[in-house]
């Protein structure tokens, strides 16, 4: 196969959870661009957002679809995912990037809080990736790709939840990996460095900690979603067939100072 035939995604059908906005719409683009099909699975519409999506999708010729989810909520969560099981069949890509962020100070960081993020970026994500990671093992091929971060590596400031979730999805993309790898699966992880995002938006509006973290980033400016295109149809395509339980930082060179 040439290797540009090799990043190619035509025929393919992608999960991308989290992709009404952000990295995820960025994502789910990417991969339309490459040839794909997107389900979005997400919360619920929110200002247009899924139907923003859906123009970009559709407009590139690719089938689009949306479920929404409270990945807070386990009952709701499997329910989503028996509705995506009754209409698809077995995805041939996840991308598993939905998420949040509290900030709050660590000793006042109140119970609810650490409980909402840590199911919603940790076991929901443990969650889906089992139930349409099993299908793809038994059919022998997949591809699944979780949104780590920075603070995959890092501790933060005043996002203990968030740091420890994001820990947490790293070591889940080498589990994954370690027992999945010889069974056809490619699990891989993208960290991304600070992006502008609504995510950021309570960063980029500090002046002090803007300046800092910017002053840190070799690129000089903060991402945006279209930085991870690339990647995105790397990981998810044939080009990434002998890489397993890597984790690709997407940072402007954030880890390198």
């Amino acid at each position: 196969m040439a290797i540009l035939d090799r990043f190619k995604l035509d025929g393919k059908l992608a999960i991308v959870t989290g992709s009404s906005q952000g990295i995820g719409q960025g994502m789910a683009k990417a991969l339309a661009e490459a040839g794909a099909d997107i389900i979005n699975f997400s919360r619920g519409q929110k200002d247009g957002q899924n139907d923003a999506t859906r123009a970009i999708i559709e407009g590139l010729g690719r089938h689009y679809d949306f479920f929404p989810t409270d990945f807070g909520d386990r009952e709701a969560l499997y329910a989503s995912i028996d509705a995506v099981k009754a209409r698809y069949d077995t995805p041939d890509i996840l991308f598993n990037n939905a998420g949040m962020i509290a900030r709050s100070p660590i000793a006042e960081y109140p119970d609810e809080l650490w409980d909402r993020v840590i199911e919603v970026n940790l076991n929901s994500q443990f969650v889906i990736t089992r139930e349409f990671g099993k299908d793809m093992v038994q059919r022998g091929s997949g591809k699944i790709i979780f949104t780590c971060s920075l603070l995959s590596f890092q501790g933060g400031i005043t996002v203990p939840s968030y740091a420890a979730s994001k820990s947490g999805v790293a070591r889940l993309v080498q589990s994954f990996s370690n027992e999945w790898a010889g069974k056809g699966i490619n699990v891989n992880g993208i960290a991304p460095g600070y992006i502008a995002t609504e995510n950021t938006s309570a960063l980029r509006a500090d002046p002090v900690r803007s300046k800092a973290i910017l002053e840190r980033i070799p690129a000089g400016r903060w991402g945006t979603p279209d930085d991870f295109g690339g990647t995105a149809v790397l990981l998810a395509s044939a080009a990434s067939d002998y890489m397993n339980g890597s984790m690709v930082t997407v940072d402007g060179g954030w880890m390198g100072r």
